[in-house]
């Protein structure tokens, strides 16, 4: 039976990772700062803690997934939060990595979370694993993200960065904010519309979680993204399909920019094309490889 430590499994992704993983007999340890808080998920196979002292050593634990990080939708940006970014993912990083390295045995993989705003802004160019980066403040966060994980590779561990993209499901994430106009016939295309998303359901991040805990010869980074990455013109017109609402309510750049400050011009108004090529290559199938398929699975569950 697998060990794994988990932070940020209390979040939009991680509870649900946690729901997969126990169906999977793993026993859980979770990082969380409020163990006490309500709608935790009650299971003999899942412990809480607040702190990595209280991780206990035996029986050890053989995998870690890190998720933990400040959300990028947390206010406007400004020095003070683009800091609070930077140390809520460095510093999760390096604890889980020094913690690791205090251990008898060092468990045998680390699937830590990464983005893909690591590779910048680079228009309509398919960008693989292999694919170089552009500077700014995303691939900076990103790298040094990265940088931290990649530490644990110095123990004798398998370091897999999962550089993920916009993910979907309808109780939390970018789509949860984006509905309610949207139903109202509000939504459509934000500034040029021709960016590109690159996105993932929900439950095939967690699949590919898992196949990376799984798969040996799965590491470094890691496309979390479906194949069929779309502009955000097509985005809001498949979304707006989804819901029988038209979507053809333009929001121009400089509104974004407005509501939205640098957000807008590093999450909404550029993108990356990211082509999953390592998973695909390595036999990872997909349930929802096309954006039609993943919007008509959330819905129909309403």
């Amino acid at each position: 039976m697998h060990r794994l430590l988990l932070t940020g499994g209390t979040g939009f992704i991680g509870r649900a990772l946690c729901e997969r993983l126990l169906d999977k007999g793993y026993r859980l340890t979770v990082l969380t700062r409020d163990t006490g808080q309500p709608g935790l998920i009650d299971h003999i196979a899942i412990r809480y803690v607040s702190a990595l002292d209280e991780v206990a050593a035996d029986p050890a634990i053989d995998a870690i997934v890190n998720l933990a990080g400040e959300s990028l939708n947390s206010g406007r940006w400004n020095e003070r939060l683009k800091q609070q970014f930077l140390d809520s993912r460095i510093a999760a990083t390096n604890s889980v990595v020094e913690w690791a390295g205090r251990q008898p045995e060092a468990p045998r993989v680390i699937v830590s979370a990464s983005a893909i705003g690591w590779y910048g802004h680079q228009g309509d160019a398919p960008l693989t694993e292999s694919s170089a980066a552009k500077d700014g403040f995303s691939h900076q966060l990103c790298e040094r993200w990265e940088q931290a994980a990649r530490a644990a590779a110095e123990l004798g561990m398998r370091v897999v960065c999962l550089r993920i993209g916009i993910v979907l499901e309808s109780d939390g994430g970018p789509l949860k904010e984006m509905l309610p106009p949207f139903r109202l016939g509000l939504g459509g295309p934000m500034g040029s519309g021709e960016q590109y998303w690159s996105w993932i359901h929900r439950r095939d991040l967690v699949r590919l979680v898992e196949f990376a805990l799984d798969y040996p010869g799965l590491n470094g980074p890691v496309n979390a993204t479906a194949p069929e990455a779309v502009t955000q013109r097509k985005f809001a017109a498949t979304l707006g399909a989804a819901l029988n609402r038209p979507a053809s309510v333009p929001m121009p750049a400089f509104a974004a920019r407005l509501a939205l400050g640098e957000f807008a011009d590093e999450v909404l108004l550029n993108g990356q094309r990211v082509v999953p090529e390592k998973v695909t290559f390595h036999g990872f199938e997909f349930e929802f490889p096309t954006l039609a398929n993943a919007l008509d699975d959330i819905f129909a569950k309403k």
